[in-house]
């Protein structure tokens, strides 16, 4: 990795700032040409509800929400989230109403399932899917496909980073987008041109961080 890692602040509310390393990626499905370390946003308590009062936003007094399903480390997010949404106010509609925040597991076959006891909570719920970034869309309609299966009933999708706002299929609200880093790209690992260039791999993107190589 050696140009030099820089941060981008949301313009909006210059209190939250995505970490961005350009460099030479791996994850299990893609390469890519930068490392997004998004671990502030959701572990550091005052920037999470930061966070968490800019996703809730565009639900506030349009969307009645039940459940949010956290997906990729955003459980405190997903809690402010609930907080936001159940503020009082004439113009939230959710005020007086409960909302709870659940995270799926993975199978033995890697499937994403929910325990017995929080199947209920996604049943023919209005249900909101929190993810950490959208590269891939492989999380995503992982979540989605869950969310099917246990007839919910998906009311929006929210998300820190989406690499592709202009190729969604449904509409996410995100904080940043490839638009706050024009020379972000993924590639499928045999059409990487990073690697028909002859570069080498800097990195594995695992959850959680990386590992240099």
């Amino acid at each position: 990795m050696k140009r030099k890692a820089y941060t981008i602040p949301l313009e909006k509310n210059p209190t939250i700032v995505m970490n961005v390393s350009p460099g030479h990626f791996t994850t299990s499905h893609f390469h890519l040409t930068h490392y997004l370390d998004l671990d502030d946003m959701k572990t550091n308590s005052s920037v999470a509800r930061e966070v968490a009062r800019e996703l809730a936003l565009p639900y506030l007094s349009t969307t009645l929400v039940d459940t949010i399903v956290c997906m990729e480390g955003t459980e405190v997010i997903g809690a402010y989230m609930a907080e936001e949404l159940l503020q009082e106010g004439k113009s939230v509609i959710n005020s007086g109403r409960k909302i709870h925040v659940v995270t799926p597991i993975n199978n033995v076959n890697r499937q994403l399932i929910f325990h017995s006891n929080t199947q209920e909570l996604i049943d023919e719920r209005n249900v909101i899917v929190l993810v950490s970034s959208i590269s891939s869309g492989i999380t995503l309609k992982s979540a989605l496909e869950c969310l099917s299966y246990y007839n919910g009933k998906m009311v929006g999708v929210s998300a820190l980073f989406n690499a592709f706002p202009e190729k969604s299929e449904q509409e996410i609200h995100s904080l940043f987008t490839s638009e706050d880093i024009p020379e972000y790209k993924t590639f499928r690992p045999h059409k990487c041109e990073m690697c028909k260039a002859g570069r080498k791999l800097d990195a594995i993107i695992m959850p959680g961080g990386y590992t240099k190589i």
